[in-house]
């Protein structure tokens, strides 16, 4: 992609700056609220799979200074633009997650974290551009990314997905057996409503009970309104790199 074709996009106010598509698929809040709710520290690896250009895993970086960082891309020109936008704190790696290269199916990571594509194509009409369409259409199944996120885990690494909140049965269904202290927190856009995302969370070889915390409201007030309307603590999250309780 020639930079006519790019924008290069300020997150967390300023911390992170991303290069990415004017017209394709572009990263949005989700990723974002994804990487708050990583509790990593400095000296840990973590592992982004279907990185596109980078946000979530580069803001984490952003917020937690001294982590290791890896993403995998499948589409070129997002790698491309992730390699650009991470530098040397980011290493890309071009592949499908469901044929990761043996250099990376060797080594293991203290966080790995997805955002996978939303949509059945089975139930939904797919985009018209392709670039767009990998981002949102789900072509691997969701057993795929969840089955190779916990792969990829050191014992008592954690995993974090954010999806559409109706295929949460869909996610817990596709952990495997020695996935354990599993954790979910649902995203609202207002008090009162329905969550439709939620943040799946689980650890390598956990015990602990199975915990549904109270949604995360996203939005203040009970309608849309002009100008920042997001509750501070979600606010603090997007703009300043905090992080989120979870």
């Amino acid at each position: 992609m020639s930079d006519d074709n790019l924008t290069c996009d300020a997150f967390l106010g300023g911390l992170v700056h991303l290069w990415q598509p004017t017209q394709e698929y572009r990263a949005g809040v989700d990723p974002v609220l994804l990487a708050a709710t990583i509790p990593a520290v400095s000296g840990q690896s973590v592992l982004e799979l279907g990185c596109g250009v980078g946000a979530a895993v580069l803001c984490l970086g952003a917020r937690v200074p001294g982590l290791v960082l890896t993403g995998v891309e499948r589409e070129h020109s997002y790698a491309a633009l992730a390699a650009r936008n991470g530098g040397a704190a980011l290493e890309v790696v071009t592949a499908d997650i469901s044929a990761l290269p043996l250099s990376l199916r060797q080594r293991q990571f203290d966080h790995v974290l997805a955002n996978p594509p939303y949509w059945r194509r089975g139930a939904s009409v797919a985009a018209s551009d392709p670039a767009r369409e990998a981002a949102l259409g789900e072509q691997t199944p969701l057993q795929v990314w969840i089955t190779t996120a916990a792969k990829r885990l050191v014992p008592k690494g954690q995993m974090h997905v954010i999806h559409r909140a109706e295929r949460l049965p869909d996610l817990l269904a596709a952990l495997p057996a020695d996935m354990g202290s599993i954790e979910v927190l649902p995203l609202a856009a207002r008090e009162g409503r329905a969550a439709e995302r939620v943040i799946l969370r689980a650890r390598k070889s956990g015990r602990a009970d199975f915990r549904l915390h109270a949604p995360l409201i996203l939005h203040r007030g009970d309608r849309h309104r002009d100008g920042d309307q997001y509750t501070p603590e979600v606010r603090n999250a997007l703009r300043k790199g905090a992080a989120l309780a979870f």
